[in-house]
């Protein structure tokens, strides 16, 4: 079914791709999305299969992926812990071949970002990083086609600026993930976060340095009124975090209340700009519901929704190329000689 004649790609982290590749992307998202509105997603991945990992339960990842791989005319495997060899009865090498062999793909959510740089070594078929606790690139992808959408009239992709309020350090996913694709598309991007809990030296070098190639602009700041004064775009995400629990009364007392997405600070941004939020959210922690709720300058569930419609196309994308294409003669040959030997021989 594979053509392995096509470079196999992975998905890994946005910040290696190209700002050509990415647009691609975008690009491909939209053209899926138009059909999606008008039942017409074409069965590009007929007869595929993906295998879903996941070392930890989501909501929007699986529904979108299962979704999205099911449209498109596959069919996607839930793979929850416990119900796999991997992680206990099995070397991550031994299941990342065995899934390659049996498998279009293999979509992966594993909390140790190294697990998933070793799994795709193993592989040969595309693997799709779903997050690890370093990044999140589907989101990623997810939250600029979103802002995309619903771009300031007057502006191009190239004139945004994105604000991001809270959690920086080596916890803060989204904050990593959203640095990571402003690189890589050369955008403006503000981190704006205690001191203590922002950008690792390490992140910031590798920020800088992609930014410096495609020609985008960052900052940290922990002036968080000043980050947003001119922003189109404010992402917020969760302060506290499952196994830091002993952190929590310190964390609280970091954030709140300066660093919260509430309206007072949304109006303190120019009127056009807009709130997201990956999601789960702590309603009136991190983001108020007044904002989340709010029916102009949220675009929370939007944003949400397109998770379904990138994975479309990402599964697209990186599956497609690698499918083999059968031309209906040589289909009909097989079929016929299969069916023949049923026959006779039953």
């Amino acid at each position: 079914m594979r053509n392995n004649n096509v470079p196999l790609k992975h998905l890994i982290d946005n910040i290696d791709f190209s700002k050509e590749e990415l647009l691609d992307i975008l690009e491909l998202t939209k053209m899926l999305k138009e059909a999606y509105f008008q039942g017409a997603v074409p069965q590009l991945l007929k007869g595929s299969s993906l295998a879903m990992i996941f070392e930890e339960p989501s909501t929007r990842t699986r529904v979108s992926f299962e979704n999205a791989m099911t449209e498109l005319g596959g069919h996607a495997l839930y793979l929850a812990p416990g119900q796999i060899h991997f992680g206990s009865h099995e070397a991550i090498q031994d299941t990342a071949k065995i899934l390659s062999s049996m498998c279009s793909g293999i979509m992966f959510r594993t909390k140790e970002h190294e697990t998933i740089l070793n799994f795709a070594k193993h592989a040969y078929v595309p693997v799709l990083n779903a997050m690890t606790y370093y990044n999140h690139p589907t989101q990623g992808i997810c939250d600029i086609f979103t802002m995309i959408e619903h771009m300031p009239e007057g502006k191009k992709l190239e004139d945004l600026h994105i604000v991001f309020t809270g959690d920086s350090s080596d916890t803060g996913i989204m904050a990593m993930e959203t640095a990571h694709l402003c690189a890589a598309l050369g955008l403006r991007y503000t981190i704006a976060s205690p001191k203590q809990y922002s950008l690792m030296a390490s992140e910031l070098e590798l920020v800088n340095n992609k930014m410096k190639e495609t020609g985008g602009i960052f900052r940290i700041t922990e002036d968080i009124d000043d980050a947003v004064k001119d922003a189109d775009f404010i992402i917020p995400d969760v302060w506290t975090y499952y196994g830091y629990e002993d952190e929590e009364e310190d964390r609280m007392a970091a954030f709140s209340p300066k660093y919260q997405l509430n309206m007072s600070l949304l109006e303190k941004a120019p009127d056009h700009c807009k709130a997201l939020h990956c999601l789960p959210a702590n309603r009136d922690v991190e983001i108020t519901s007044e904002v989340m709720d709010h029916p102009e300058r949220s675009i929370v569930f939007q944003e949400a929704e397109n998770r379904l419609h990138v994975e479309r196309a990402l599964l697209a994308w990186y599956l497609y190329p690698r499918q083999k294409k059968a031309s209906t003669a040589l289909k009909q040959y097989h079929e016929g000689r299969i069916v023949d030997f049923l026959e006779k021989n039953q």
